[in-house]
């Protein structure tokens, strides 16, 4: 890889291939396009100092966005006040249940609903839901990004997923 050798038209190329990418996924975390674009940039530094230990086992880009959203959840623990400073401490393990009042029906929900409703919500739960559903993270890599257990990172999610249908309802009344 010639960004490795430190071509700049290579790194030129590779910033111009994911910058728009790697943008997005920090405004999602940190809702401020000042911040987002001081993540992307720094994330594109500290990507192309430390290509050494790319070892190309995922794709590059998805290497490159594991970077962005670490160092967005640092920016966003450092600017926030309701940060997500210690999870493990505030959870406890909760039986999974289908409870009926709280299916929805999301083909029926507008796109636009889901979001202001997803922005409502308590912060770890708009992080873990962005993690989840908007980045593709598993829930394992959940729990490693987080560093929170993985019981705990189910929890986290289901709650989530509960307090997200509960604010479309309400929204939706």
């Amino acid at each position: 890889m010639q960004c490795r050798q430190g071509s700049r038209n290579a790194q030129f190329e590779v910033y111009n291939r994911y910058y728009k990418a790697m943008y997005n996924t920090a405004l999602r975390i940190v809702k401020d396009s000042h911040w987002a674009e001081d993540i992307m940039q720094e994330s594109f530094l500290k990507a192309f100092t430390k290509l050494d230990l790319y070892k190309g086992e995922v794709a590059f880009g998805a290497w490159l966005k594991k970077i962005v959203v670490n160092l967005s959840l640092d920016y966003y623990k450092k600017i926030s006040k309701t940060a997500i400073d210690s999870i493990d401490g505030h959870l406890y393990k909760v039986a999974d249940e289908n409870d009926n009042e709280s299916v929805l029906d999301f083909q029926q929900v507008q796109i636009q609903e889901v979001k202001n409703a997803l922005q409502q919500l308590k912060e770890n739960y708009r992080i873990v839901l962005t993690l989840l559903y908007i980045e593709g993270y598993d829930n394992e890599e959940i729990s490693e990004i987080l560093k929170i257990t993985p019981g705990n990172c189910r929890t986290l999610i289901s709650r989530a997923k509960e307090s997200l249908i509960n604010k479309i309802k309400q929204n939706g009344q």
